[in-house]
């Protein structure tokens, strides 16, 4: 009888440590007014110009959300991507995605629809939802020349 082989032990799959950074795109179309209206509409268009047109005007909106963490140990994801897609629908995307911004969503009732309110209102949003990782910066793009970055309240 031949001598029986000795039988390999699967290799434990390894994850590497460190801090990786995972980002994740979703679109949506709005239209908003960039409006205050505690100021005149002299102020308003001084200010904002076109934007504070009274009958609205629209954006191709790009939004990028990055996550940090350390790989977990028995997938090696820091968030599986599939899952924050599904958070970044369900907190933005789906709510903004052809509505008004002024008067559509909830979240943003009160608020002037700047870029700069938008990215800070929607890390709100965001944040909670994470099931791991940490939230490092939320990016809105409003064309594709004009964004803002917004990396928490706690950033410097």
């Amino acid at each position: 009888m031949p001598a029986q082989s000795a039988r390999r032990q699967p290799a434990v799959p390894r994850v590497l440590p460190g801090l990786v950074y995972i980002t994740r795109q979703v679109h949506f179309n709005s239209a908003h007014r960039l409006h205050n209206p505690t100021k005149s509409q002299r102020w308003n268009v001084a200010t904002y110009g076109l934007c504070t047109n009274p009958h609205w005007h629209g954006h191709n909106y790009v939004l990028e959300v990055t996550v940090c963490g350390h790989p977990d140990r028995e997938t090696g994801y820091v968030l599986d991507l599939a899952q924050l897609k599904k958070i970044l629908h369900a907190a933005v995307a789906d709510k903004c995605d052809h509505r008004n911004l002024n008067t559509d969503v909830d979240f943003l009732r009160g608020i002037i629809p700047t870029t700069e309110n938008l990215v800070i209102a929607f890390w709100n949003q965001i944040e909670p939802r994470l099931t791991a990782g940490h939230l490092h910066c939320v990016r809105l793009y409003e064309t594709p020349r004009n964004f803002a970055e917004y990396r928490g309240p706690n950033a410097g």
